[in-house]
């Protein structure tokens, strides 16, 4: 009798815990107009981790939330050195930016630092998982054996596609920018994301 009872336990824990992803995850990208799920974050500055929270940023005002695909990587490296070139106009403008990908804290740390890219302009979240992704209705493509950064270094991590949600302070989708279905470059992304920012 218990053991039917332990296995009736263990099938509606097992169930609970699904239907707990799901509730997490979007079954199509999100879009303008939509709410944007807040999330926590461990993040990089400047070389040094700390919690980030979406719902924090957005009592200060705007927020630019981009996924990316992997740091060292050319498209992305070209996006935070612009993000980096323009953070002043951002901050003019009230916004905070934050880059989120499913590189690991430590690779994030060099990245956030380093002068070339995100030169300690603004912060880059690890969401190893995809977690973060999938409640923006975003999948994370798996990596492959073989890739390498431009760093030589193998990427062994999967890849989010670039996408650029613009959130008002308010917590609602106001933009969504996508390479995979605007076709636009790294560069249109933070362009594209000032100008919007601009006129809130």
């Amino acid at each position: 009798m218990v053991k039917k009872y332990y296995y009736a336990a263990i099938l509606i824990f097992s169930l609970s815990f699904l239907v707990t992803l799901d509730g997490y995850s979007q079954t199509k990208m999100l879009a303008k107009g939509d709410a944007a799920p807040l999330f926590n974050a461990q993040a990089s500055l400047a070389g040094k981790a700390f919690d980030f929270s979406l719902k924090n940023a957005l009592a200060k005002g705007s927020v630019v939330v981009y996924f990316y695909p992997s740091a060292y990587t050319g498209g992305c490296d070209i996006e935070a050195h612009t993000f980096a070139e323009l953070k002043d106009s951002f901050t003019i403008a009230g916004a905070t930016i934050i880059g989120v990908s499913a590189d690991d804290i430590q690779r994030l740390n060099k990245f956030s630092s380093d002068t070339a890219y995100c030169a300690g302009k603004f912060p880059v979240a690890s969401d190893p998982g995809g977690q973060i992704a999938a409640t923006y209705g975003l999948t994370m493509a798996a990596g492959k054996a073989g890739i390498k950064d431009v760093q030589g270094n193998d990427l062994t991590h999967g890849f989010i596609p670039r996408t650029t949600y613009v959130i008002d302070k308010n917590g609602k989708i106001v933009a969504v920018f996508s390479s995979t279905t605007d076709h636009i470059s790294p560069v249109d992304h933070v362009e594209k994301s000032l100008a919007i920012v601009r006129s809130l």
